[in-house]
């Protein structure tokens, strides 16, 4: 409690993610700490979070007003920056991600961002072990062989003599051997189970390894056992080792496994790794630079036994449905294994979700009892939206206003059936297939010029002569906003990272009722022969996000001019809730 509220104070407004990040707990601990400190009216309502002056007061007496922070503003207590000449790079990496294999998230396997692998690299760089010499990557979900060769691909030369990827996934070892033929460096890959000692022609044969293993302590000494199996013998080889955040006692035999292997830590960088997804970390995880020593060795023959998170949990956790709450049962004996089962299936009862964390529970511990029992059978799923037709007359976005000052809502009427519902997986890939080439993803500060003109086209569309229509003020204030949370900014774009699309809802509370509710303020399509498949992708995305976040009531603006947005908004099911009037009056002459 005393880091979250350290943090706070020092952060704020800071998300759950931000403070997870700060101190190193679990987003799931930061979440409850959070909720605590609201009941008592510590920490305010409105997110992202900020102490109230209560909570300062609390602070104070604590001794923990100081908000001094020492963190470098410029590589963010990561220790490396990018330089400019590696951002082709980092696109171009972001690309292959999002056509390379997925993550399986029953392995531990989370893959780090674009920017990560090419840091990664840098490290590599830094510490001396590249230029030149051999790398052993034990597992590469994350394609660090392909961030090596593309790096070395923009720098105009190999910066590594032999890449050699040992993954026990045949579908990741041929998509690197795809990739990286045409990139100039050597990459051999070998299909192998590490619960298995290497190869004997893989022994003793490189100068550095670098692995980023399952994040059990088991998982640990597995894999940093196979990489040392691979190293040349003697002292002062490097291995360079991701991990996530765990507690004091699990990083303890974390560390005893390192000792044991006759490993000693040269550098450790906190929050080096970004993560995409692995949200109960905070989307981050800690990079640690070990060398060998005399003493190195590894003992692990053949592994049996539990190795993976998921393998290791013992007991089961309730999740609520959030639609009809609903208490289901996830983990080892339970219907669902994972949550991410539980989200494909969706909720027996309703069919819908998503789905509340709650407590921890032995397995034959009785099921709590459902909180909402349903009178009516549970609607049938709705097809998948129709498409969203755009006036040809039009100009290039399908927009809506810009943000304007929401007024206080009446009582949201929970008795009415929801007008729209998240499509079923085959709709909603269908829909994905037909908004191709186009892809989704969060948007980022580099997308802010594009959006500058999206609302700005908005802005004239909605207010003509009157419209406040300078791209770069209508940037500079999303990336304002974006400053404080990213989340709810969506951006469609072509394979080349061309900006086409821009969705933003944002999460607000009405000051008279406490009632949650999102806000639609933006969206915008680029003319596009599919743009209104794009639109309709958009939207959806930003709809999934209300749900995700327990949202049933979403209101949005659109000038009674704007008929595509109109159309828009009556084909995904909203109902006209208020009417703005508009009166101009007559200017006072001078005197």
């Amino acid at each position: 409690m005393r880091s979250v509220l350290r943090a706070l104070r020092r952060l704020a407004p800071a998300s759950t993610r931000d403070i997870s990040r700060a101190t190193g707990l679990p987003v799931p601990i930061v979440a409850a700490l959070g909720n605590e400190l609201r009941r008592r009216d510590l920490l305010t309502k409105e997110r992202p979070s900020r102490l109230t002056p209560a909570g300062l007061d609390v602070v104070a007496e604590l001794g923990m007003d100081l908000t001094l922070d020492a963190t470098c503003t410029t590589c963010e207590g990561r220790e490396l920056v990018i330089p400019d000449v590696l951002e082709e790079a980092v696109r171009r990496l972001g690309d292959l991600m999002e056509s390379g294999p997925a993550a399986d998230m029953s392995i531990d396997q989370s893959h780090c961002t674009p920017e990560t692998k090419v840091r990664r690299v840098l490290a590599l760089l830094a510490a001396g072990a590249l230029p030149g010499g051999n790398l052993l990557l034990i597992g590469d979900d994350d394609l660090v062989s392909l961030a090596v060769a593309v790096v070395g691909d923009v720098l105009g030369s190999p910066i590594v003599e032999r890449v050699t990827v040992v993954d026990i996934s045949p579908e990741i070892l041929a998509y690197i051997r795809k990739v990286s033929a045409g990139l100039g460096t050597r990459v051999e890959t070998v299909e192998h189970d590490l619960r298995h000692p290497l190869p004997t022609e893989l022994h003793n044969g490189f100068d550095v390894a670098m692995t980023d293993p399952p994040y059990t302590a088991e998982g640990a000494r597995l894999f940093l056992s196979r990489a040392v199996e691979g190293l040349r013998p003697g002292p002062s080889h490097s291995v360079f080792f991701s991990f996530g955040g765990k507690s004091p006692d699990e990083m303890l035999e974390v560390q005893r496994e390192i000792m044991a292997l006759g490993l000693v830590t040269n550098g450790y960088i906190r929050n080096f790794n970004e993560y995409q997804g692995s949200g109960i970390l905070g989307g981050v995880g800690f990079f640690q630079h070990l060398l060998t020593t005399t003493s190195t060795a590894s003992h692990q023959g053949d592994f049996e036994g539990p190795l993976y998170t998921g393998d290791k949990r013992t007991r089961q956790r309730e999740y609520t449905c959030v639609a009809c709450s609903t208490a289901l049962r996830v983990g080892p004996g339970a219907r669902w294994t994972s949550v991410a089962a539980l989200r494909d299936e969706g909720c027996p009862q309703c069919g819908k979700g998503p789905f509340r964390p709650g407590r921890l529970v032995s397995a034959d511990e009785p099921p709590t009892t459902l909180a909402v029992t349903v009178d009516e059978p549970a609607p049938a799923p709705a097809p998948a939206p129709a498409p969203v037709p755009v006036s040809e007359a039009a100009p290039a976005p399908a927009p809506i206003t810009t943000p304007a000052p929401v007024p206080a809502l009446a009582q949201p009427s929970h008795s009415l059936r929801p007008g729209w519902q998240r499509p079923t997986p085959e709709s909603r890939a269908a829909l994905e297939q037909r908004a191709r080439p186009c892809l989704t993803r969060q948007a980022d500060e580099g997308d802010l010029p594009a959006i500058g003109e999206f609302e700005a086209e908005i802005a004239r569309i909605s207010f003509g002569e009157d419209a406040v229509d300078d791209p770069a003020r209508h940037a500079s204030r999303v990336g304002r906003s974006m400053e404080k949370s990213k989340e709810g900014m969506i951006v469609a774009h072509r394979p080349d990272g061309e900006t086409v699309g821009w969705c933003w809802v944002s999460i607000n509370q009405n000051q008279m009722t406490g009632d949650r509710y999102a806000n639609f303020r933006s969206l915008a399509v680029a003319p596009l022969d599919n743009r209104a498949d794009v639109a309709e992708l958009l939207l959806t995305e930003g709809l999934e996000f209300c749900l995700a976040n327990g949202i049933t009531e979403v209101v949005g603006r659109v000038h009674v001019g704007n008929v595509p947005m109109r159309t828009v908004y009556r084909k995904f099911g909203f109902d006209p809730a208020t009417l703005t009037m508009k009166l101009r009056l007559p200017e006072e002459e001078s005197r």
